[in-house]
């Protein structure tokens, strides 16, 4: 058969870019058969393949030669070109390898202040090591915490579990933490380990608010049995309420894993609170936008990782119920 060939314009919106794994595999076998079997096609496909290539390429391209066929000059010149240009292809649709120390990134996390004391020097330390050029920046919590997230403002937050997540949100659980009543290390009831309902009533207590109404559920276990407390100071920061017990004969009510963290710098002591629920499960949360950003879920192995060192294996299992009335407060 003689191909007869005019010169064109060739549009690449016009061009079957398939076309281009028939062709590779020609080049590679010099066989219409074998090249069929490489990319599981029927010969006759690969024939109609090859007249098409022929008409887009303006060339034989391939030529009967003996037993075998040999390629035109044109296709000799094409082959390195043809080989690269679907390894580039394979190496795009390919995920490509994940290596933290190559990354450059910023994640944005939010989150409160005993969260950021408690997680952030571990993980930190691992950053410096492992993904040197991967920063870090603690972003303030808020009411619009989703919106944010689903704007794209944020990368990852956390929350207990309890909470119900956002629209497409994923989470993890980190850390299974559980409520402590703190006061310092001389207070009048520090040598009483589980102080009684009426005892907690009678304490001055410091609360952290974040973005809630300040009423929490150890105000309504309290109105339950006809008891009340004074509640002498209400912060957002819980480094501020650890700093205030430690100066008072004031409690606090707030992360065991937190203020055991912190016990021994501000001389403090832990009790069991007199209180129904006391678990805080504490996750990790993402949104659906980051669901499969690698680096993102590597920084959430690390902080799994610097969780693990940090719980303590003696809490109790977490009970069922929503903690806290659903605002981010604590007793």
């Amino acid at each position: 058969m003689v191909y007869i060939y005019h010169m064109r314009d060739v549009h690449l919106k016009a061009i079957d870019l398939n076309l281009l794994t028939a062709l590779g595999a020609l080049l590679a076998h010099r066989s219409v058969s074998r090249a069929a079997r490489d990319i599981g096609l029927s010969q006759p496909a690969m024939s109609r393949a090859l007249d098409r290539l022929r008409h887009l390429f303006g060339d034989e391209l391939m030529l009967r030669s003996g037993a075998g066929m040999v390629l035109t000059a044109r296709a000799e010149a094409l082959a390195p070109r043809i080989h690269a240009i679907l390894a580039d292809i394979g190496d795009v649709v390919a995920e490509p390898r994940f290596d933290p120390a190559s990354e450059r990134r910023t994640i944005r996390i939010a989150a409160v202040d005993s969260q950021t004391a408690l997680f952030f020097p571990g993980v930190m330390a691992r950053l410096m090591k492992e993904a040197p050029e991967v920063d870090l920046r603690a972003m303030p919590l808020g009411p619009d915490i989703a919106s944010r997230m689903q704007a794209g403002e944020i990368d990852m937050t956390f929350s207990l579990a309890t909470y119900p997540l956002p629209a497409g949100a994923h989470s993890e659980l980190l850390l299974e933490d559980s409520l402590a009543l703190v006061m310092r290390r001389g207070h009048p009831a520090a040598r009483n380990p589980a102080p009684s309902l009426a005892d907690y009533a009678r304490f001055s207590h410091v609360t952290v608010s974040i973005f809630g109404d300040g009423h929490t559920e150890a105000d309504s276990t309290l109105a339950a049995a006809g008891l009340e407390r004074r509640v002498a100071l209400t912060t957002p920061h819980f480094t501020a309420a650890l700093a205030v017990v430690a100066r008072t004969d004031m409690v606090t009510t707030l992360s065991r894993a937190f203020a055991r963290r912190f016990a021994d710098a501000f001389d403090l002591v832990l009790a069991e609170p007199p209180l129904e629920r006391t678990a805080l499960p504490l996750t990790m949360v993402w949104p659906a936008a980051r669901k499969n950003d690698r680096l993102l879920a590597w920084l959430r192995g690390i902080f799994k990782q610097t969780a693990a060192e940090i719980g303590d294996p003696h809490l109790p299992p977490i009970r069922s119920g929503r903690i806290g009335g659903g605002s981010q407060n604590h007793r």
